[in-house]
């Protein structure tokens, strides 16, 4: 793979080479085309181990999936494509159990949670760029529970308003994810330990707020029913998600939320 730099601006296919864009970046990239066949890879004695570590490539994509759905609410705020990082940040999980044998190890996310915390959607302006006032966090796993507090938001300093929009809102989120656990009998080989729980969410949005304004008190609480309480158990990490995003009047004197003008983060694990 190359980097294009300079002048050439092209994307498709020329004699033997592609070239593409990726998201979040500005650059083109350069793949020559050609290598191993599928037989060779399937059947042959050399790709043994290539084979084995895309049996554990599995497991890193439903971890990376499982992530996503977990933090469902404020998802569309990121501004890079979140999956492969996810990915590279199951498959370093992956490889800290070392007592499996290649293809057949287990990703305990509940044994390396703080990966996920504090991770931010956004590089171009991360959360707390955004919104500097910071939170007070309670999270009660058990009856699966979140409060976060703002004492007090002074947009004028608290605020990065970068579009001058009027309105802001918070989304908070709680959400869970299971450990992969290889699974031979499995067609995939990998599943999560606890298929209930794999990427489920529920999420709490605040009333539109104003861009001008001092705010005292401000207090977000989400919370799990009674019935999803009951799949709850060692084998998953619950994340607490926050986003912020901004928004203008629209036809009808409604507020709409304006896209790619908001943030968020995973705020903590537990």
């Amino acid at each position: 793979m190359a980097i294009v730099k300079g002048l050439i601006q092209i994307t498709g296919g020329i004699s033997g080479a592609s070239f593409y864009t990726m998201a979040g970046s500005e650059k083109v990239i350069m793949r020559t085309k050609g290598g191993p066949t599928k037989k060779q890879i399937t059947k042959g004695a050399n790709f043994e181990i290539l084979r084995k570590n895309q049996v554990e490539w599995g497991a890193c994509v439903q971890f990376a999936r499982g992530v996503r759905h977990a933090v469902d609410g404020v998802y569309r705020l990121a501004d890079y494509n979140l999956s492969p990082t996810w990915t590279g940040m199951g498959k370093n999980i992956i490889k800290m159990d070392k007592e499996s044998e290649l293809g057949k190890r287990k990703l305990l996310i509940t044994e390396y949670k703080e990966a996920l915390e504090g991770f931010n959607f956004n590089k171009k302006f991360p959360f707390n760029t955004v919104l500097r006032a910071l939170p007070v966090v309670e999270l009660n796993r058990e009856q699966m529970e979140a409060v976060v507090k703002f004492s007090r938001i002074n947009t004028e300093f608290d605020l990065l308003n970068v579009q001058k929009l009027p309105y802001f809102r918070l989304i908070l989120v709680l959400g869970t994810v299971s450990n992969i656990l290889y699974q031979p009998e499995n067609f995939n080989k990998y599943n999560p330990s606890n298929t209930a729980k794999h990427g489920s969410s529920v999420s709490k949005t605040t009333d539109w707020l104003s861009c001008n304004d001092i705010i005292q008190n401000l207090q977000i609480c989400v919370q799990y029913n009674a019935v999803s309480l009951t799949h709850i158990n060692e084998e998953i990490t619950v994340l607490l998600s926050i986003g912020i995003e901004f928004g203008m009047v629209g036809l009808g004197g409604s507020i709409h939320e304006v896209k790619k003008a908001g943030c968020a983060k995973i705020l903590c694990v537990g």
